[in-house]
């Protein structure tokens, strides 16, 4: 994994946020909308320049523009999220402006034109951006594309034109297709956002199964533990009036038996709250960049596998000091499996620019938790080292890849 923005290059948080969810596709959904919209407008707008004076190509323009306008606030409210099936759609008052504004628009735009599909075609598809109950969008758009077709076909034996004439058949057929093809937009997009909705309720379902894995086994370590010490308890009742210095020895191991339950849970609970260490890097990057720096982020693809509960810790205590006491403008972070020795060791880096201010450099002091990071890792064998260069300052820590909570 290799998510890097060399240091330099901007880096433009909204624009994560945007790729990252659904927000993107419905854009595309919406302008592809609109943008078929425009050309069909654009399309009945050539015999209009051709056949009328700059007074009629003004007007029609301008009728263009509020249907194109209408348009938008009808896809904004389907655009959000979805509304019940079984509710259809509510007619507010912006609903029914918009509906209005695009039928006038429509009416203009026909006579200009000179066409009756070319207004119907509007005001058709002004109709399918509702959203209705479940089912009645098809019905609905088969029922206006075949009207539609029996306007073409009538338009075109009341004036007289041949229903296969290209330029007349471009027109036509884009008018037509008009409604059905938002209606093919805006399904995409129910399907995106059911997907969406499913991921979401899959995390749901998966942090609730990881709270019952957790009240199981949470039940079964205390549950064991609380019988041993009460046997204990109960043995050392019984010998204290023959054998009091063995009813010691018992409550000694009822005490050491408190101690393994204290150990187990607080164990238990670390692995509950742990954070797959990409995930963590991913988090810091991100944290840096919403506070104006250009990361770049270079993850090993194994990085899963590193100990979390050992480098996660450094990860966040370094992020805290670039946010703290760096000042400048980019940092790095990067992560790698060095598998030349023999068990193999992961080696995590974070740098930082440091502001350059008068006087000596200003760099994370001893009392910034570097000194914690450091015992942190020596208790797994590991190593910790900082370099508080003028203009840059750099924690390198390696712990090996087989301790405690990772392996290779």
């Amino acid at each position: 994994m290799n998510d890097a923005s060399r240091p330099g290059t901007a880096v433009n948080p909204a624009g994560r946020a945007l790729a990252r969810g659904v927000t993107a596709t419905w854009w595309y959904t919406a302008g592809s909308v609109l943008m078929f919209q425009a050309v069909t407008l654009f399309f009945w707008l050539v015999p209009t320049i051709t056949g009328g004076g700059a007074l009629q190509v003004a007007v029609y323009l301008a009728a263009a523009a509020v249907s194109l306008a209408s348009s938008v606030p009808l896809l904004a409210r389907y655009g959000r999220r979805r509304i019940d099936a079984d509710e259809g759609e509510r007619f507010s008052p912006t609903v029914l402006w918009s509906l209005t504004a695009a039928a006038g628009a429509a009416a203009v735009a026909g006579v200009i034109a000179g066409s009756v599909l070319a207004g119907a075609a509007l005001v058709a598809l002004a109709v399918v951006l509702l959203r209705w109950r479940s089912g009645v969008r098809l019905r609905l758009v088969v029922g206006l594309t075949l009207l539609l077709v029996a306007i073409w076909i009538v338009e075109a034996a009341l004036t007289g034109r041949n229903v296969g004439d290209e330029v007349d058949l471009v027109y036509n057929l884009f008018s037509v297709l008009l409604p059905p093809t938002a209606v093919l937009c805006l399904w995409w997009w129910d399907i995106v956002l059911a997907l969406d909705e499913a991921r979401a309720a899959e995390g749901r379902l998966a942090a609730a199964q990881e709270r019952l894995r957790l009240a199981g086994d949470l039940h079964d370590l205390q549950g064991h533990h609380l019988q041993v010490i009460a046997l204990q308890l109960e043995l050392a009742e019984r010998m204290l009036p023959r054998d009091p210095l063995a009813a010691a020895e018992q409550v000694r191991l009822a005490r050491a038996s408190v101690d393994e339950a204290r150990t187990g849970t607080r164990a238990l609970a670390a692995r509950f709250r742990g954070v797959p260490l990409s995930d963590e890097l991913a988090n810091a990057a991100d944290l840096l960049r919403a506070a104006g720096l250009t990361v770049e982020l270079d993850v090993d693809a194994r990085a899963d596998a590193a100990p979390a509960d050992i480098l996660g810790p450094v990860v966040r205590e370094s992020t805290t000091n670039i946010l703290k006491h760096g000042g400048g403008g980019w940092a790095r972070l990067h992560l790698s499996l060095d598998e030349s020795a023999r068990r193999g060791s992961w080696r995590l880096e974070v740098s930082n620019d440091v502001a350059v201010r008068p006087g000596p450099a200003h760099a994370p002091s001893a009392g910034s938790g570097l000194p914690g990071i450091a015992e942190r890792v020596g208790a797994v064998e590991g190593a910790a080292r900082w370099d508080a260069a003028p203009e840059r300052f750099t924690v390198e820590v390696t712990v090996p890849a087989a301790s405690v909570g990772g392996s290779p």
